[in-house]
């Protein structure tokens, strides 16, 4: 992660009240990395390795305790490398509905911080169940987005929009 980057973040988790009430650090959210091809389970390609590898040198000092993704391949395999890293299970559940996302993300201690790992119609889906209200679009070909979600007790939750 570059230091500048790493700097924000830590301001950002700093500025969020100790008081919170079932409100999580951070959540991390991305699309999955690049696929291979456009087959409904693709695994990734090797750029999408490559990126996958980049998220984990980026999350891997940043606290994070939970994993989640979908069940196809290109989320596991996006998530992978941090996974083994933290030696943590990424939890799967299905892509479609992102309403039991959510019921888990709300269930997670305010202590918590997750990592989601999801598709280009999802994450606006995913970001909008967290409260986020600032509108988010994903082009077929962006796969480079790392949204910081820090909720807040009594406010809306901070964004933050980072390249990777």
């Amino acid at each position: 992660m570059k230091p500048v980057a790493l700097l924000l973040l830590a301001f950002i988790v700093a500025l969020v009240p100790e008081q919170r009430v079932r409100a999580q650090e951070a959540i991390y959210i991305v699309r999955h990395a690049e696929r291979l091809d456009q087959s409904p389970d693709s695994p990734l390609s090797a750029d999408g390795v490559g990126r996958a590898y980049r998220l984990r040198e980026m999350l891997r000092t940043a606290g994070v305790t939970h994993i989640f993704t979908t069940e196809l391949r290109r989320t596991i395999e996006t998530a992978k490398p941090l996974a083994d890293a933290l030696r943590l299970a990424p939890q799967q559940l299905p892509g479609a509905d992102v309403k039991p996302l959510a019921a888990r993300l709300a269930a997670l201690t305010p202590h918590d911080r997750a990592l989601v790992v999801g598709h280009s119609n999802t994450v606006p889906e995913i970001l909008r169940a967290l409260n986020v209200t600032t509108p988010v679009t994903i082009g077929d070909t962006d796969f480079a987005n790392l949204f910081i979600v820090v909720p807040q007790k009594d406010a809306p939750p901070l964004l933050l929009r980072l390249k990777y």
